[in-house]
């Protein structure tokens, strides 16, 4: 099941899309995609539907983030051995954690702002998890069964911000627009082999990122583990798990986003987002 959110930006409405493409409405059935309706239960009540029953919405209509209302955005560094090797970092022994705000997140197809002072503006299409149970100090079988399932990420980075000023990683990854997150959430039983899906980015039509998930270091069920020994996780948090190689830190030389670039990228089964990057007012 692939749930989304449409509509303009804070006002997005709940909905799913069906096999033959269709954004179906789920307003009246759930307030949001957010929180309780990513529990166990709520899903199951949602695979139950009739969905050729439910309204088609205008497919003109605008993509929202796939997750309202999200608590904590967390993110995880360095996470595959490739991007590792390219940014001449060794591989971490284990998960490299920091946040992103959530006032960061915007829909798969919104405009990335590039920021005042920015010179070093950069891409990572990501894997992300969403958490649909409470999980605390969970072990690994646990932690798969709080995962509602998975979207994607491009997680926008100001590498100046980040690296080049004391280290300030969230201040380099929180910026507005930074977050993309969807087009749908795609429930895990529908993703398939999470730990083998393709991967890609293109800049201006270049590709640059065609990796898998099968280099990932630290797999999804581990990374909820990992983070649930140190904090709580809710449904709604989303954890993204990292980027394969080809980032424009790591080209020779490098290579940065400028105002009128376009972004497309995507993940198998899990959708394609597009985005065009604008100047900050």
């Amino acid at each position: 099941m692939k749930l989304l959110r449409y509509g303009k930006s804070g006002s997005e409405k709940p909905g799913l899309l069906d096999e033959q493409g269709n954004i179906r409405d789920l307003a009246g059935i759930i307030d949001d995609i957010n929180g309780d309706a990513l529990s166990p239960k709520s899903i199951a009540k949602l695979k139950g539907l009739d969905i050729a029953a439910l309204p088609i919405i205008n497919e003109a209509e605008r993509l929202g983030p796939c997750v309202g209302n999200v608590g904590k955005f967390i993110c995880i560094g360095l996470n595959y051995a490739d991007h590792a090797e390219e940014a001449g970092m060794p591989i971490p022994p284990e998960p490299v954690v920091f946040t992103k705000t959530t006032s960061s997140i915007c829909g798969p197809n919104d405009d990335i702002i590039k920021p005042r002072k920015s010179d070093k503006l950069d891409w990572e299409v990501e894997l992300a998890i969403v958490i649909g149970d409470h999980v605390s100090y969970a072990d690994e079988t646990q932690a798969e069964k709080a995962i509602a399932g998975y979207t994607i990420c491009n997680d926008i980075s100001e590498r100046e911000f980040q690296l080049e000023r004391s280290g300030q990683w969230d201040l380099g990854k929180g910026c507005d627009t930074f977050g993309p997150i969807g087009p749908w959430m795609v429930t895990k039983d529908d993703v398939g082999d999470v730990e083998n899906l393709k991967m890609w980015l293109e800049v201006n039509g270049k590709k640059y990122q065609n990796g898998t998930t099968s280099t990932m270091i630290f797999k999804p069920a581990f990374i909820v583990s990992f983070l649930s020994q140190y904090m709580s996780l809710q449904p709604g948090d989303v954890i993204s798990t990292g980027t394969p190689p080809g980032v424009g830190l790591g080209q020779k030389p490098p290579h940065y986003l400028n105002v009128g670039d376009k972004m497309s990228l995507g993940i198998a089964g899990l959708g394609q987002q597009d985005q065009k990057v604008v100047a900050a007012d």
